[in-house]
């Protein structure tokens, strides 16, 4: 018997009307500032970026460290640019011009390609606690906090779209009793998702056993992956921020309709 908590989504979306209610026009579609890059990495700002326009976003800021404007300021004149390290990942001070364009946006994705430097942990640290807003992280920016969780396990507005290798850190991190591991059957990980998301704040997406899984407050979504790719994270991220910042206060129905649009692109 299935649990009450556990959705299942295949055929069709489980919440149509907000496939039928997203906003058509730009100036009613939201605001998203997507943030990372470091040196001459950019890739996963610039495809999330792309991610999140297919996806339908009104209008999308990119924040890049200053360490590569020139490169990019005339291939990628959406950019803007903050401080950097020696290193050329963000500077402790590119917190102000973050929190800045924060407070414009109703959303921000931090997608990865940030690097390794202790500066710029200590600055996104800072910028979780200082922000209220709805925060998506994945990728290499998601392994800061899957080793050292205590900046999200109690924020709320925060999603983590997780690889399992990530969650299972993550849980073991956070000292969570139950243990994630890829040998786990689907049914095991959605009860234990359901008790994990129910302890603490951060929403979770990741992907198991042909199924993206979504898990908010206790409640779980399951839909069967259309077609399987190995870049999945940051078009997942960049999707569900869209969705989520277009219906602020229907996080779990957001999410699971993120995932049944990405699907449709993914045809």
């Amino acid at each position: 018997m299935t649990p009450d908590y556990w959705l299942r989504q295949a055929g069709k979306p489980l919440y149509p009307e907000l496939e039928w209610n997203q906003p058509e026009h730009k100036a009613r579609a939201g605001k998203l500032l997507i943030a990372g890059g470091t040196g001459y990495a950019f890739a996963a700002p610039a495809n999330a970026y792309g991610d999140a326009l297919a996806a339908g976003i009104g209008t999308a800021k990119v924040l890049l460290p200053n360490s590569m404007q020139k490169t990019v300021e005339h291939l990628f004149p959406e950019a803007e640019f903050a401080p950097s390290t020696p290193s050329g990942s963000f500077a402790s001070s590119g917190l102000a011009p973050l929190l800045d364009l924060a407070t414009w946006a109703n959303g921000v994705l931090l997608p990865g390609d940030i690097g390794r430097s202790s500066e710029t942990s200590v600055m996104l640290e800072s910028f979780l606690e200082k922000y209220q807003g709805q925060v998506t992280i994945t990728k290499d920016m998601a392994d800061f906090f899957s080793d050292n969780p205590l900046p999200v396990l109690h924020r709320p507005e925060t999603l983590l779209v997780l690889a399992m290798g990530q969650l299972r850190r993550l849980s073991s991190s956070a000292k969570f009793s139950r243990a994630f591991t890829s040998e786990m059957g689907l049914v095991a990980l959605v009860d234990t998702l359901h008790e994990f998301t129910k302890r603490f704040a951060p929403y979770i997406i990741t992907k198991h056993q042909g199924n993206y899984v979504v898990a908010v407050s206790g409640q779980v979504s399951t839909t069967p992956i259309k077609t399987d790719a190995p870049i999945w994270r940051i078009p997942t991220a960049a999707t569900s921020s869209v969705w989520w910042l277009q219906n602020p206060t229907r996080p779990f129905q957001a999410l699971t309709t993120a995932i049944y649009s990405l699907n449709l692109l993914n045809k």
